[in-house]
């Protein structure tokens, strides 16, 4: 499996719940220009319209040596899930309110897949608490590499 790209973001700013693997619809160029690297998740999200799954702003680079055929960056492109997975994402989002957010797009043989998860929103005080985690593991990494130096 090797990563693409990842939406650190996403889990600073939501509890994630439930994760899921979803394979997503691409063009030609658009899967040339993933294998270059240029591809970004950071302000992508998940929406279910008529009982499919679309990511919305995934921006992927034109592919340089495309002709006047290349794609779109920042289109709408369909995400491939089992209805199952479908109709349990749309009962938790209606139900209890939560959100879908793209984590990260990585290869899977020769399929690029989207790891999407069920999140639920964090407050001020709840970023407050994941800076303050953050910022002490740090620290506890810190002292370790000196005292493991000496």
């Amino acid at each position: 499996m090797k990563i693409i790209c990842t939406n650190k973001k996403a889990t600073f700013e939501y509890f994630i719940l439930d994760k899921f693997e979803a394979g997503i619809k691409l063009k030609g160029t658009e899967i040339k220009s993933i294998r270059e690297g240029k591809c970004n998740i950071n302000d992508a999200y998940v929406i279910i319209k008529d009982g499919k799954v679309y990511i919305l702003n995934m921006h992927i680079a034109k592919y340089e040596n495309g002709n006047i055929f290349n794609h779109d960056e920042l289109r709408t492109r369909e995400l491939l899930l089992n209805k199952h997975e479908i109709n349990k994402l749309v009962s938790k989002i209606k139900l209890d309110g939560l959100t879908i957010v793209a984590l990260k797009a990585y290869f899977k043989d020769a399929l690029v897949k989207i790891e999407i998860a069920l999140a639920k929103g964090k407050k001020t005080e709840d970023k407050r608490q994941s800076i303050k985690e953050r910022d002490t593991n740090r620290e506890i990494q810190k002292d370790l590499k000196r005292r493991t130096q000496y």
